[in-house]
């Protein structure tokens, strides 16, 4: 029983870890928040800290998993309501943009992501979340003809890259339109790749 509590008490801990160290990476930026202040927001000590997490790097990484996986479960969600396949595909990559507006969301994942990590580590932990499924969905519409043959890899790159980089421009953006204005023209850019 003693064990048993030991590792639910390390599991709060850990959870407890992640869930400050998301608010404030999200609040403030990676680079504006210290490991003191993760640790009293956390009320745990260093060598707790240290025991779950090798570095702030590391904590952050993990932070970014969680995030990506909760967008990425949105996205399937969306998705996974349409019964056809190029609907699934629509309202997937709609999801996506619809998720990456929210502040936290961007900042982690798509502004502090890539410079904290490194562009290669990032695109490894995106091509394992959200972009491996898009290449599916989008190599099952080739198959299907509702998409023209061609290479898919290549072309689910290009629409990830385009989604991500649509979500940054909404997280400057001012007008309360544009969300609206980005979503149509995503629909008509999808729309532009159906043969049928």
């Amino acid at each position: 029983m003693p064990q048993t509590t030991r590792a639910q008490q390390r599991e709060r801990t850990r959870r407890t870890l992640l869930d400050v160290s998301r608010e404030l990476f999200a609040s403030q930026g990676y680079a504006a928040v210290g490991l003191a202040e993760i640790v009293e927001a956390a009320d745990v000590t260093k060598g707790a800290l240290y025991h779950h997490f090798a570095s702030k790097a590391a904590l952050f990484r993990a932070v970014l998993t969680e995030v990506q996986e909760e967008v990425g479960e949105r996205v399937a969600a969306a998705a996974e309501e349409r019964k056809d396949p190029w609907e699934r595909l629509a309202a997937g990559c709609q999801e996506f943009i619809t998720a990456a507006t929210h502040p936290d969301i961007q900042r982690i994942m798509l502004i502090d992501g890539p410079a904290v990590l490194g562009w290669h580590e990032w695109r490894a932990m995106d091509e394992s979340s959200s972009a491996r499924h898009l290449a599916e969905q989008l190599g099952d519409l080739v198959e299907r003809g509702v998409i023209a043959p061609q290479p898919v890899i290549p072309l689910a790159h290009l629409l990830s890259g385009a989604m991500n980089e649509a979500a940054l421009w909404l997280a400057a953006s001012g007008s309360a339109d544009d969300l609206a204005d980005t979503r149509a023209a995503l629909s008509r850019m999808l729309g532009a790749l159906r043969t049928h």
